[in-house]
């Protein structure tokens, strides 16, 4: 089965799915069933079983999934099992942040280019990466084999960048900007918009949010 066939709404449970099953071995349990992954992930058993069903056969009835086989199997359906190349665009706070996050490591990840528009910053080393012009651009992200790319830009530059980002062969597209890119089929962007999230959680406390 292939990964399009795959709803993206299961594609966004399987990284939740996994840090369940990498929290069990920790627990040292070999085998857990789809209620306790269930309980641990936020959803239900029958959602569980349904979203596995996608990725093949797997699993004991009446005793459960076997922990490090599944980690395995998932680990290789997100891709985790070879090291992606990520380009943070941005040198700012949260791109320095993020430079800085070892979740990228964690998650077959690596960092191989940094990129800013500051002339300050050009050229200067900081946690073992040399900032390159956001002007070289596409002859560093071609050279480096950059796959994924971070955009940490102000909203006002970050379609241009991410139209750059695209002619430099780039497909996959996490997104600080508060803007929503608009990008070619068979590019995909994840928005990670930090300020509606905080707008949600203050709905939520505000009084006049809640139903009467």
């Amino acid at each position: 089965m292939n990964t399009q066939s795959v709803p993206p709404t299961t594609v966004q449970r399987l990284p939740v799915y996994l840090r369940v099953l990498v929290q069990a071995q920790a627990m040292r349990m070999p085998v857990i069933n789809s209620v306790q992954i269930a309980e641990m992930a936020g959803t239900n058993a029958a959602q569980v079983r349904k979203d596995f069903s996608y990725l093949g056969e797997f699993g004991t009835r009446g005793i459960g999934y076997d922990v490090d086989l599944l980690i395995a199997h998932l680990s290789k359906r997100l891709g985790l099992t070879q090291q992606r190349r990520v380009a943070i665009v941005g040198y700012g706070r949260l791109g320095s942040a993020l430079q800085s996050y070892p979740g990228f490591q964690d998650r077959g990840m690596t960092v191989v280019a940094v990129f800013d528009a500051d002339p300050d910053k050009i050229g200067k080393t900081f946690d073992g990466h040399t900032i390159e012009a956001i002007s070289d651009l596409e002859e560093v992200a071609r050279r480096e084999g950059v796959e994924i790319a971070v955009l940490a830009v102000p909203a006002t530059a970050a379609q241009e960048v991410a139209d750059r980002l695209v002619a430099a062969g780039i497909t996959a597209i996490m997104n600080f900007a508060p803007v929503r890119l608009s990008v070619p089929d068979g590019v995909v962007v994840r928005q990670a918009d930090m300020a509606a999230e905080l707008q949600i959680l203050s709905f939520h406390l505000n009084p006049e949010g809640k139903p009467a």
